[in-house]
């Protein structure tokens, strides 16, 4: 078979994800907090922007006899309405149509905020270490080793390097580096810089002054009879009562496995709803929270200046073109996702009108599929609106995600999952915390709930509410 090179002509039709479908699809994702950051960095940037007062009447597009038409590259140009033809929705539709993936696009954001967004930072566990550090009387050498120590400690207040990897980064001896290791773990909070769990729990007796008790021997020779309470054992190894050694495990209870909890550095996240819910005269009003976000207009002072031609060289006139062209564009996207938003909303108080009439039993089964083909959306569009959103009703703040949930069978029909697994918590703070009930039992008591589900799927469920098992339940006075 001979190999031969040829040009071939085929005319084929796709669409391809421009710039503005891009910030589309970015806006759309965004939770409420974030787009006004956006926003109000688009403010600063974009000379065409300007926040405008509730009374006054929003203009999106020129008059018509004032249109530009933005230059996207040099032999075809592009309006505004041109672009607002083409939706996000249709993007995925013409996707799914040729088979390929619809997964380009991670749920949620990924971009990290920016920190001109924050004022002021508190003091982390790195600086409370070092502060501590800078009072000591140690050697200058065990001084510098021992920031290096420091800035291998993690959130937690544990040390994720060896000895040898620290003694390699400061070329120092290993007696050197563990000098610096005990300077760091005799600083506050108790515990930090400890390598593992049972060091951890150790530093922090120690701590305590209860060096040589039982606490300590069992936290060195019964870790693994402490995680599964065989408390039995640890009483006959120790040659001590089982009412000692519930005494001695009380008191490790009481230590904190993750020493650094207390002091963290991190930026508090506040949940901003994106939609309320409320109910008005027997009927429900949907509406899109607004607070804090700018409402956005065009400036008509650089509008009127783009037409001067006279006024404006040739880089200033192309300059003016493209940040109008943004302008344009970030307005008619941010309409779009609003309406986007609007009709998702509605679509779930529709599917689920019993849970906001009677509460979290009567939360109903749905899947995304079901919401697309209601507002003729596609599946993708509406994974993404409901990606770190919340909405506010009378039963409280929930995430768009908490209503799509999948059924199970019972006698009185489809029951949704989020139901079972509180229906599992419910029967689990209920029971008799000397004898928790097994994964069985609690099979058991939903069935007589009319709810038919198997031992396994209760044992998912409850690891998934991060529930332990019976053993690890159990509990004495």
């Amino acid at each position: 078979m001979a190999l031969e090179s040829r040009l071939d002509l085929r005319l084929t039709q796709k669409l391809i994800l421009t710039p503005q479908l891009q910030q589309a699809i970015k806006l759309l994702q965004m939770p409420q907090l974030e787009l006004a950051q956006v926003i109000n960095q688009e403010l600063t940037e974009n000379p065409f922007l300007e926040e405008i007062s509730e009374e006054a009447e929003i203009e999106v597009y020129p008059k018509e006899e004032e249109t530009v038409t933005p230059d996207y590259n040099e032999n075809a140009e592009l309006s505004a309405e041109d672009f607002v033809k083409f939706s996000v929705d249709e993007y995925f539709e013409e996707r799914s149509s040729d088979g390929r993936d619809l997964g380009y696009f991670t749920p949620g954001t990924e971009e990290k905020p920016s920190y001109d967004i924050f004022y002021s930072k508190k003091p982390g566990l790195s600086d409370h270490l070092l502060w501590q550090l800078r009072l000591s009387n140690s050697a200058d050498d065990v001084r510098k080793v021992a920031e290096t120590v420091i800035g291998n400690i993690d959130e937690h207040g544990y040390l994720r390097a060896t000895d040898e990897e620290l003694a390699a980064a400061s070329e120092v001896s290993i007696e050197t580096v563990k000098a610096a290791i005990e300077l760091v773990q005799s600083f506050d909070p108790p515990g930090v810089g400890a390598r593992n769990l049972q060091e951890c729990l150790l530093l922090q007796l120690s701590s305590l002054n209860l060096g040589g008790t039982l606490v300590e021997k069992i936290v060195i020779n019964n870790m693994e009879d402490l995680q599964k309470k065989r408390y039995s054992n640890i009483a006959k190894q120790h040659n001590v009562s089982q009412e000692d050694v519930i005494t001695a495990v009380r008191i490790i209870e009481g230590l904190e496995p993750r020493p650094a909890i207390s002091i963290s550095g991190e930026e508090v996240n506040y949940i901003a709803p994106d939609v309320y819910i409320n109910k008005i005269d027997g009927g429900y009003q949907i509406i899109l929270n607004d607070e804090g976000m700018p409402r956005l207009g065009l400036n008509s002072n650089y509008r009127k200046l783009l037409f001067k031609k006279e006024m404006l060289t040739k880089e200033e006139r192309g300059f003016l073109k493209e940040k109008l062209r943004q302008a344009t564009e970030l307005i008619k996207s941010l309409d779009q996702r609003n309406r986007t938003i609007y009709k998702v909303s509605d679509s779930i108080l529709k599917f689920q009108i019993e849970f906001f009439e009677k509460g979290m039993q009567y939360l109903k089964p749905l899947n995304l599929k079901d919401i697309a083909s209601d507002i003729l959306m596609h599946e993708s569009t509406i994974s993404r609106v409901t990606s770190n959103k919340f909405l506010a009703c009378s039963h409280g703040v929930f995430s768009f995600r908490f209503f799509f949930s999948s059924a199970l069978q019972s006698e009185g029909g489809e029951v949704s999952s989020t139901i079972v697994k509180d229906s599992i918590r419910k029967i689990i703070s209920e029971e008799d915390h000397k004898k928790p009930l097994s994964d069985n039992t609690i099979a058991d008591k939903l069935r007589e709930q009319n709810v038919n589900i198997a031992r396994r799927t209760v044992a998912k469920y409850r690891e998934e509410l991060k529930i332990p098992p019976q053993n690890m339940r159990k509990k004495y006075d």
